[in-house]
């Protein structure tokens, strides 16, 4: 079953939900959120990113970068930039991106059920970056960003959550990207009991985005309670904040790869060994694969497309027939040489959403020598290896749109 339960949401009030909203802490350098928040003192990036209210240079994993968050969280509520509401609610966050609209419910999930595997897993950690998480929530002693996950749609869900926006929503605007944002607040003790009795009947969540905010939530709840004698289990740092959508609504977009170097070889000895597994062809435009085992490469300026040969990897794998895989078991790791792409310095993933013109970009400039376009993972794909207990490759899925950030805050207290 599936165990969630309402809480009292740290938010923006109407006036400033907008300029409050940010994006998620990982799709940005410290750079790219400087920008952002720049001449936005109400930006949460104040409190995702404290490291921009810090001298530039500093370790953004450092103490004081830490401690600035919590200290800019603070001033959040002191000025009354973020206030908690009185009751606890569930929350409808609706977002729409040109053609796509997906309706989920803010809700608080149960570290239980994340650690005895009711919520379901397809990727592994980086150390670095989950221990990065646990000292961020550990410090603002709040879940200040949702975890993205998602469940096999549910007509009954569906439908109660439609009636919620039939209402008037507390929040409705839209950011600079063209994503709309909506959120309805449920506050009815009656439709609360519906929605907790329904999810109880869902047997699985799947993290969609977020597996280190989920195991760093983990972590700090085995903390907390082994700083707490009276231990109850109710507390609130047993549950973690997290955004729940159906699995007919989302949308995944490919994680693109572009790698530093050829690995010492030369373009033609690269080519070559390439030309082993896959079948090349010169193209004279952009590829964006419109089908599994078809890749975009582009190299010196060049365009190719790279058709996986038969017999190159396991057609009825889970695993090894997902195109993350084929790239990695055929190209990356034997060619490349870029054996962990979990801990390897030389690859670098890149969201779907930021287009080819990356990948040229990134190469153009000259820090980069090669570049990989894919095609998307399928959600039925995920759920199928979350169910069977298997890992994908890392960043193997990017979802869009990415949920907003500073609209509703979860406090561990």
């Amino acid at each position: 079953m599936a165990f969630i339960k309402p809480f009292r949401a740290l938010r923006p009030g109407k006036e400033l939900a907008e300029r409050v909203a940010a994006l998620p802490y990982d799709v940005m350098s410290t750079e790219e959120a400087v920008q952002m928040a720049a001449g936005n003192p109400y930006s949460f990036l104040h409190i995702s990113r404290p490291e921009i209210d810090l001298p530039a240079g500093v370790d953004i994993h450092s103490e004081p970068v830490y401690a600035q968050g919590r200290t800019n969280l603070a001033r959040f509520m002191a000025e009354g930039i973020l206030t908690q509401d009185e009751r606890e609610c569930y929350y409808v966050y609706r977002q729409k991106m040109g053609g796509i609209t997906q309706t989920g419910l803010v809700v608080c999930a149960g570290v239980d059920d994340y650690q005895g595997g009711a919520i379901k897993k397809h990727e592994l950690t980086r150390a670095d970056k989950e221990e990065d998480r646990v000292k961020h929530i550990d410090y603002l002693d709040a879940n200040d960003e949702p975890v993205f996950y998602t469940y096999k749609n549910d007509s009954t869900i569906t439908a109660l959550i439609a009636e919620v926006t039939c209402g008037a929503p507390v929040y409705d605007f839209t950011t600079d990207d063209g994503v709309s944002h909506t959120l309805w607040l449920i506050a009815e003790q009656e439709r609360i009991k519906q929605l907790t009795s329904r999810f109880a009947a869902i047997p699985t969540l799947y993290v969609a985005d977020g597996h280190h905010r989920s195991a760093a939530a983990s972590r700090v709840r085995d903390l907390r309670k082994a700083q707490n004698p009276a231990h109850a289990g109710n507390e609130e740092y047993n549950y973690f904040l997290t955004v729940i959508f159906p699995d007919n609504e989302m949308n995944i977009m490919p994680y693109n790869r572009a790698v530093k170097d050829l690995n010492g070889q030369s373009i033609a000895e690269f080519m070559a060994r390439v030309g082993e597994r896959f079948e090349i062809s010169p193209l004279s435009a952009p590829l964006n694969p419109g089908r599994r085992h078809q890749f975009g490469m582009y190299l010196a300026g060049k365009w190719y497309e790279l058709l996986a040969k038969e017999g190159s990897f396991l057609a009825d794998d889970a695993v090894a027939g997902l195109d993350v895989s084929i790239l990695q078991d055929n190209l990356l790791s034997p060619v490349l040489g870029v054996r962990n792409p979990r801990t390897d310095q030389r690859i670098h993933f890149v969201g779907g959403i930021r287009g080819l013109d990356e990948l040229e970009r990134m190469v153009n400039s000259g820090e980069y020598e090669v570049a990989f376009s894919l095609y998307p993972t399928s959600i039925k794909e995920l759920m199928e290896l979350a169910d069977a207990d298997k890992i994908m490759p890392p960043k193997s899925t990017w979802f869009e749109p990415k949920l907003r950030s500073g609209l509703f805050v979860h406090l561990l207290k």
